[in-house]
This record gives C-alpha cells, structure tokens and sequence, in this order.
C-alpha cells in the first residue's frame, strides 16, 4: 500500500494531469521529496523552506496537517493526504 496524494486542479500540471498520486516515506516532509522525484517542482509549489507555503493547505485522513506538526507529520502507508490552496474572497 502507498499513500493517496490529491492533487488540486492548479498543481496537475506537474503531475501530468492526474487528480492524485501515490507515494511513500515516513513524514510528510519525505513523502513531499519522493513526490518531487518524479514530479519535479511540486514541492517547490508546496513548500517554503522550512514549512508549508501560507497559501496552501494540507490535510492528513481530513486533519490539518499544521495542527498536527506540519512537515514533520509522521504519515504511513494507507493514508490520504489532500493539497488544497487557500481561497479567499469576500464582499
């Protein structure tokens, strides 16, 4: 088993259209670099530096991942992680 990536419409680009991937490593911050080797510049999308770009939210099995220790989150075969970017808006 691997671990379920969805990938928003805006991001597709670089994983060649696909709505979601698979992958593998222990972290969320691993995962993301095995990402990048076969999709190259995803994590450059997702990442800045050290954390996650302020734009984008990411969730593991449906809990907010900056919650639950951002990159370091410990993830694991049979998970699902969703990338979603921020929307804002208003009247």
């Amino acid at each position: 088993m691997a671990i379920e990536v969805r990938i928003p419409t805006i991001l597709r680009s670089y994983t060649g259209g696909a709505k979601a991937v698979e992958g593998s490593g222990t972290t969320l911050d691993e995962l993301l670099s095995n990402l990048d080797a076969e999709h190259g510049g995803l994590r450059d999308r997702l990442v800045d530096g050290e954390n996650l770009r302020r734009f984008v939210n990411v969730y593991l099995n449906d809990e907010d991942v900056r919650f639950l220790g951002g990159l370091k989150t410990p993830v694991s075969d049979g998970d699902t992680v969703t990338v979603l970017p921020a929307v804002a808006g208003g009247a």
